[in-house]
């Protein structure tokens, strides 16, 4: 807060007043009004300072006791994704097999002209061993082909008339990168794990440009609603089931309406090598156009631990506890990568990599080692996602190297597919290391926030509540579904609601390079505000997901107002 002297005759566009703001400058809310002209911050001072910055035609919001914070910053998100799910056949919001049997049937009867059943949101838990049949699918779709992705992105869902129409059958390989799921004589049961989805997928319709840049817009609308304002999406490319996206973000940005500001990650294609990053280079320079900036590159080096196919330093157990031969998958060869960072991070490209298993982070981190010692320091800010389990030894790594973690915290709790399909194949040493974020915000390392919405929820606000709880919120769609409570996840890992708050606002920011002119509320900066409802850090912790956005604000600009 300062008391900086505005220049007479200037005038407010809008002022808050009423209730407190996080700047995520410091470690609590201050007692502060805050004044907005020309879509900047005018000023954060005390209320009798700000009033008199307000002239008759400015607007005066009370905050009612509630709390102004910065607008959120989702650093790993797939909007133009979600978008074209929320569109199509959304199994997003159901948690049982009926109910989602019911809405693709309903789907299906609604759209009659569908030559394919697109769409997806399932998740694995729902089902025994997480794998859906295809006689499910066949039992109220079977006429057309159905391909229904699962909420993670790495599985999807088909009928009989799918695989038929795409040639899988029982003498079909797996992919080196994927699994099919089978019957016992072999015949594809109706699950495609990882790159095995591809088989059917290269045979879907995609969603026409139309179609997706309809649910880039739709997507972005769902994200003001919740207060984000800047994100970073995971993954600019085109991949199974999905349309290009490079293109739809760059229509968009062109007409301007892509309001939001999006640093876009270029996907990097496994199935390639070091020959593709001039292609990047040029999608680069071509991909910055309005509030589009495509200067990230994303690599995903290992899957899920749902699936096995996350990269372990030892082998996952099977059922008995016993261990298998399966370590999980390196998508890219350790050698590559050490290469291809090098390269990348010489080139100026930011790097954003999917480590979930211990053995794909630590593959990073030797990659980004490297590329320290041949190109030194620079300011790339690259960022590891999803750090599911990390080794104790790798934990300290992450502030030498000045790498992010990127974390998702809406899945570190216990719920149905951490409990079920998860911890009983790590066992009980390995489990007890998922999700670290104590230990690397205690050990320096820098926290940047997101949901990988679809696969998750992008209420930022749920993912605080487990951040700082470790527990879901029961209204989240993760939730266990039961009355008994369930105990805190290794709670020795959670952050205080400021380090929460701080990582999807400033820390996002920060990964954004948008650390200068957003991600906190400080005179000068883009007033990119978000209204909530009351002051969280005056309520039990237990409350935090109970918090509403009432008013986002872009530039000054108010681009979302509830309504109840």
């Amino acid at each position: 807060m300062s008391n900086h002297r505005q220049p007479i005759g200037q005038r407010a566009d809008t002022v808050f007043v009423g209730g407190k703001v996080f700047t995520a400058t410091g470690p609590a809310p201050v007692e502060a009004a805050v004044a907005v002209a020309g879509g900047r911050i005018l000023a954060v001072a005390d209320e009798a300072q700000v009033r008199a910055l307000a002239g008759p035609d400015t607007e005066v919001v009370d905050l009612a006791g509630g709390l102004l914070v910065p607008g959120f910053q989702d650093a790993h998100v797939h909007p133009a994704v979600a978008g074209v799910q929320m569109l199509s056949c959304d199994l997003s919001e159901e948690r049982t097999i009926d109910g989602y049997l019911k809405v693709v049937a309903e789907y299906a009867e609604a759209h009659p002209e569908a030559a394919w059943i697109r769409g997806g949101g399932w998740s694995m838990d729902i089902f025994p061993g997480g794998t859906p049949t295809r006689a499910m699918l066949d039992g109220v779709v079977p006429d057309r082909p159905v391909m229904l992705t699962n909420r993670d992105g790495h599985g999807a869902w088909v009928n009989t008339r799918a695989f038929h129409l795409a040639g899988v059958d029982r003498d079909t390989p797996d992919p080196a990168d994927g699994r099919i799921e089978r019957e016992p004589d072999g015949t594809p049961a109706g699950t495609l794990q990882e790159g095995a989805m591809d088989l059917v997928a290269r045979h879907v319709p995609i969603a026409t440009p139309d179609e997706a840049h309809a649910g880039l817009l739709a997507a972005q609308e769902h994200l003001f609603s919740l207060g984000v304002t800047s994100w970073q999406d995971a993954m600019i490319g085109a991949f199974p089931g999905n349309p290009d996206n490079f293109g739809v973000y760059l229509r968009a940005a062109r007409e301007g309406s892509l309001r939001a500001r999006v640093v876009g990650a270029l996907w990097w294609d496994r199935e390639r090598g070091l020959e593709q990053i001039p292609e990047l280079e040029e999608r680069r320079r071509t991909g910055q156009v309005g509030r589009f900036k495509a200067t990230s590159v994303k690599i995903m080096q290992d899957g899920i631990a749902e699936n096995f196919t996350a990269g372990m330093l030892e082998p996952y157990l099977d059922g008995c506890g016993c261990a298998t031969a399966n370590s999980g998958l390196s998508f890219i060869d350790p050698e590559v990568l050490d290469q291809a960072v090098g390269i990348l991070d010489r080139s100026g490209f930011q790097i954003h990599f999917h480590a979930l298993g211990d053995r794909a982070v630590r593959e990073v981190l030797d990659a980004l080692t490297g590329a320290l010692a041949a190109n030194g320091a620079n300011d790339n800010r690259h960022h590891l996602a999803h750090l599911q389990i990390v080794h104790p030894d790798d934990i300290k790594r992450f502030a030498a190297l000045g790498a992010a973690a990127n974390i998702q915290a809406l899945w570190a709790a216990h719920e149905p597919q951490m409990d079920e399909l998860t911890i009983p194949f790590l066992g009980p040493e390995r489990a007890a290391l998922q999700y670290p974020f104590g230990d690397l915000q205690r050990a320096g390392a820098r926290l940047v926030a997101g949901s990988d919405w679809s696969v998750s929820s992008p209420n930022p606000l749920w993912g605080i509540h487990v951040a700082v709880n470790r527990a879901v919120p029961d209204e989240a769609p993760n939730a266990p579904g039961t009355r008994e409570p369930c105990p805190p996840f290794f709670p020795e890992q959670a952050l205080t609601l400021s380090q929460a708050l701080t990582a999807y606002t400033a820390g996002s920011a920060w990964a954004n390079h948008l650390d200068d002119v957003t991600g906190t509320v400080e005179e000068g900066k883009y007033a990119d505000l978000v209204v909530l409802d009351r002051n969280p850090f005056e309520r039990p912790s237990e409350e935090i997901a109970e918090t509403r956005v009432l008013r986002t604000y872009l530039d000054g600009e108010l681009v979302f107002h509830a309504t109840h």
